[in-house]
């Protein structure tokens, strides 16, 4: 059979990046990689570190892209490679554009879709935006829904989809991040070398989501920069996000705190091995949440709702929201209590052991009648 891996952002090629490499061990698949460089320079930097080479780059970026850029150039040039290459199953990762424009591609050609990491819901349709639509409609498209977790796996069940057709596999951002961190790397910001992970309690900081801009961000930000000044062993790294919105609040809050280091922002790999060393993460992030409890470090999650959860069930993460106060208190309980931050870094990770990659393709296998 032939299966085409269709991706297009930093955080996709990381969790398709184990699909790939294990596609690519089977004899009975062939199986190609078109990416929409939806992403430029951050997904070229992906493929480098786990060694692939697309056999179709759309490279479709550019500044100012709008949400129906990336969408419609995506559809156009797909169209294109599906003509030509007439997979039998075409497998998108997550909640983006290109996922959104792949599946729909993959519709009109009548391919069957496998969607990666399906099931996951804010329950709130602009939050994240535009990830929540996009894991929608995808999910609508798809034969093939691989839930990362039972959690997910109910949210599709409660939306009316059938049971047959969804399986629970594990997240292969697991996966990706076992493969990272056993890898040799020096950072190049000199900072990060200097740093006393053993005598100090260093956390990591990320965040840059759209529907935080703003006041949101200043209090996150706010509440960060006051427990740290009130701790004289805490220092915070926080990787800045290109966005110049971001930066100015950044600015703004932290300019004057020097135990607070912002710097540039960091490829996948000293990222991966940044999060092994540090006590703690904060983070808007999405991915970020499945990958630190992986490596034993407590999250706090300063967003308002999570599609993921399960962390906060598993006692992994804190849902903190995005006013001060809890995120202040958060923050400063999880520093000063001994007894949560250790409960909190021994719970069990719920979203799988790193062998998700094998358990997607074994299904693919079988469904496909390979075996």
């Amino acid at each position: 059979m032939k299966v085409i891996c269709v991706f297009g952002t930093r955080p996709e090629a990381i969790k398709m990046a184990p699909i790939v490499k294990e596609l690519k061990r089977r004899k009975n698949i062939e199986t190609l990689v078109a990416v929409t460089g939806q992403h430029r320079q951050m997904l070229d930097q992906v493929l480098k570190v786990f060694d692939i080479e697309p056999d179709y780059d759309m490279n479709i970026f550019k500044q100012g892209q709008s949400l129906s850029d990336i969408t419609v150039n995506s559809l156009t040039r797909l169209d294109k490679i599906l003509e030509e290459e007439k997979p039998d199953l075409l497998l998108v990762q997550g909640d983006t554009s290109t996922v959104f424009a792949g599946a729909l591609s993959a519709f009109y050609k009548k391919i069957k879709i496998g969607h990666i990491e399906a099931g996951l819901r804010s329950d709130n349709l602009y939050s994240p935006y535009p990830e929540e639509a996009n894991r929608r409609l995808t999910s609508v498209l798809t034969n093939f829904h691989f839930a990362p977790t039972k959690g997910s796996k109910e949210n599709l069940l409660k939306e009316g989809f059938d049971e047959k057709n969804i399986y629970v596999t594990g997240n292969t951002v697991i996966d990706a991040l076992k493969y990272a961190v056993k890898k040799e790397h020096k950072f190049d910001q000199e900072i990060l070398n200097e740093l006393d992970y053993e005598n100090k309690k260093i956390v990591l900081l990320t965040s840059h989501r759209r529907e935080n801009i703003g006041q949101a961000m200043e209090n996150i930000f706010s509440a960060v920069n006051d427990v740290v000044n009130e701790h004289d062993d805490v220092e915070v790294v926080f990787p800045v996000h290109l966005n110049p919105k971001v930066r100015e609040i950044a600015n703004k809050i932290f300019k004057d705190n020097e135990k607070i280091h912002m710097i540039e922002p960091l490829d996948y790999l000293p990222f991966s091995k940044l999060m092994s060393k540090v006590e703690l993460v904060i983070t808007d992030s999405g991915g970020i949440q499945e990958e630190a409890p992986a490596l034993g470090k407590p999250v706090i999650v300063v967003r308002e709702e999570t599609e993921r959860m399960e962390g906060v069930l598993a006692n992994t993460a804190i849902l903190a929201g995005t006013s001060y106060q809890k995120i202040y208190d958060s923050f400063k309980s999880l520093i000063e209590d001994q007894e949560l931050y250790e409960k909190m870094a021994k719970a069990i990770n719920p979203y799988g052991d790193g062998k998700a990659a094998v358990n997607i393709i074994d299904i693919i296998e079988k469904e496909f009648d390979l075996k």
